[in-house]
């Protein structure tokens, strides 16, 4: 405390000369303050610059040695006596001047302003110390934190390498007993094939003396019915050659006696007949009725022939059915319809009309059948509201169905079906209007409406400029346009043909709907096969006989099927495109004519496949043929 006292005194001398000596030196020219310089002694320092804070002892047991002091003027510990001296001589001086006043005043300020400094810094080096601590809790705090981490890493690192070894070890024993259980199993295996041949082998032993032992029977028991069978014919041929002569002298007997009973019969009938014969000739009124009596029963078999062969076509004509009519659902005579459909209800049977929901053996494309779904049930809705009919064209390729989509058209609707084609009108001349009006007659007398389905329609229904058209053709499509040139509530007409651009256009403007009927799809191919397979080949067959066939026919032998699966089909219905569904029909028909010409009536794959491949060859030699034709 004293060394550091004795330091602000001799500063404040120092300070005070150098201010006395800047601002009073001229007044006063004794002072001189240059004892205080410390230029005087250049290796002596102020003690505030030698000197170094304390340290700890550890920090004074490890300091170097003290170096040697060489100035004498100056002590151990660095001390200048000579400035004390001239700091006294300098304060003497002071004391004695006029300004001795505002000298200590400077000092004491300056003295101050060195205190606030100290206390200046003081704080700074407080806050200094405060900020190294917070820095050093910081850091303290990161290392923790990073220790902390580096932990939980190890620890999650040694878990893992655990978990991993034993993972390992799990596997290691999972391959070893699965290695151990194949092993186990092979060895089961094994012993099971073994087990399984020395069966096998003792079973083959077995059959082996078992099939030795029959045959030894069988041999036994042919060589004892050979011997039994000899015998016995021995036995019959004695007989039969004691009976021989007896029942030959019975056979010459019963001939005889045969043959004379048949002579007198013929010796007695011819006796009678020339008996008579003498009468009438003999006789003339005889011989006169008798040939009147020829005569009149001769005339009155003429005349009673032809008299029911008028009386009967005209119940016909105006009773029957008309002669343009090919197929009909109606019976040729209104009584004879609900005949069949009273023996249809005795035996048990519903009307064709309401049997079922689906098309029976037409199969269509999806869109199609729809849409003659749909025509049928607005056809029977408007039978039911008494509204009048729709026109219909069919019109596709021959065989895609259009008559029978025409025949189940009407049956789904509830009307009568009546069928004609167009070539039958041509051959009738002049008279084929009158059959034309004849038709329409007969089909208002309908009480549940006509469906009039006219086929091959371009064959009397084409353009009237055609020059090949002839008079009678002209008239008889005149008649037709005639009688449906109003819409009708009795009679739906439904016009199929394969050429619908050859159509009269008065014809094309009567229709009200357009169906086209295409060829069918793979699909449609595939179900086809289905049908006409159960149809031709599965259905086929012994039905239950009469007597008569019993008698005099052969008995029918029944079709089996062998291999014959659905990817069979699939692949038949693939190689036929461009089949219509009579081609169709035909080819199922052509594989059961190849099954009734072979030996044991068995439909296998091979023959069908056969049969298929010749069929799909023929088709493309015939469009060969028409393209041919056609250029």
């Amino acid at each position: 405390m004293a060394q550091k006292c004795a330091i602000g005194l001799i500063s404040a001398l120092a300070a005070s000369a150098s201010l006395a000596q800047s601002k009073v030196a001229s007044a006063d020219g004794p002072f001189n303050l240059s004892g205080f310089s410390t230029s005087a002694n250049p290796q002596q320092q102020p003690p505030s610059q030698t000197q170094k804070p304390p340290s700890t002892a550890g920090e004074e047991s490890s300091a170097p040695p003290r170096a040697r002091n060489d100035n004498p003027r100056t002590s151990s510990g660095g001390f200048d006596p000579e400035a004390l001296e001239r700091g006294a001589k300098a304060l003497k001086e002071i004391n004695k001047s006029s300004y001795a006043k505002k000298v200590f005043e400077s000092i004491k300020q300056q003295e101050e302003t060195k205190q606030t400094e100290f206390a200046t810094k003081a704080q700074e080096f407080k806050a200094m110390q405060a900020q190294a601590e917070t820095e050093r809790h910081k850091v303290i705090y990161d290392e923790q934190k990073k220790l902390a981490q580096h932990q939980a890493q190890t620890k999650s690192q040694m878990a893992r390498y655990e978990d991993d070894l034993a993972r390992k070890r799990m596997q290691a024993e999972n391959e070893f007993h699965r290695a151990r259980n194949q092993e186990l199993v092979k060895m089961q295996e094994d012993s099971a094939i073994r087990q399984e041949q020395a069966r096998r082998a003792t079973e083959e032993q077995i059959q082996a003396q078992r099939r030795q032992t029959e045959r030894e029977k069988a041999e036994i028991e042919r060589e004892t019915i050979r011997v039994k069978a000899i015998a016995e014919a021995e036995g019959r041929a004695h007989e039969a050659r004691l009976a021989e002569d007896v029942n030959r002298r019975m056979l010459v007997d019963r001939a005889n006696a045969e043959r004379e009973k048949w002579v007198a019969a013929i010796n007695t009938t011819f006796d009678h007949i020339g008996g008579g014969l003498r009468a009438i000739l003999t006789d003339q009124n005889k011989l006169v009725v008798a040939v009147g009596g020829v005569t009149a029963l001769a005339a009155g078999i003429y005349t009673t022939r032809e008299g029911a062969r008028v009386i009967w076509s005209y119940v016909d004509r105006i009773l029957g059915q008309p002669s343009l009519i090919r197929e009909s659902s109606r019976g040729k005579y209104p009584w004879s319809g609900s005949l069949s459909r009273v023996m249809s209800t005795l035996r048990g049977k519903e009307p064709a009309s309401k049997s079922g929901q689906g098309f029976g053996d037409v199969i269509l494309h999806p869109p199609l059948q729809r849409r003659i779904e749909h025509l049928a049930n607005a056809t029977a809705n408007t039978k039911l509201h008494q509204a009048p009919f729709r026109n219909v064209l069919f019109y596709g390729p021959p065989g895609t169905g259009k008559t029978m989509a025409a025949r189940e058209l009407a049956r789904k609707s509830g009307l009568d079906y009546a069928l004609m084609t167009g070539g039958d009108v041509a051959p009738l001349g002049s008279q084929a209007v009158t059959k034309i009006h004849q038709l329409f007659d007969w089909g208002k007398k309908s009480k549940r409406g006509l469906l009039l389905f006219i086929d091959e329609a371009d064959a009397f229904l084409c353009e009237r400029n055609k020059t090949y058209m002839s008079e009678a053709q002209r008239s008889a499509l005149n008649a037709l346009l005639f009688r449906t040139g109003d819409q009708s509530k009795d009679i739906v007409l439904a016009l199929a043909t394969n050429r619908p651009g050859d159509l009269d256009s008065a014809v094309a403007d009567r229709v009200d709907e357009v169906l086209e009927f295409p060829l069918p799809g793979e699909e449609e191919r595939f179900k086809l096969l289905n049908l006409y397979l159960e149809k031709y080949i599965a259905e086929a067959g012994p039905k239950k006989p009469s007597l008569f066939d019993r008698l005099f026919k052969k008995e029918q032998q029944k079709i089996e099927i062998k291999g014959v699966t659905e990817e069979l089909l699939k692949e038949a219905a693939a190689k036929t495109e461009g089949f219509s569904g009579r081609e169709i029909a035909k080819l199922m028909a052509s594989v059961q004519a190849a099954v009734y010409g072979s030996e044991d009536c068995v439909l296998d794959s091979v023959l069908f496949r056969e049969v298929v491949e010749y069929k799909v060859a023929e088709h493309q030699q015939r469009r060969k043929l028409a393209g041919t034709d056609s250029k």
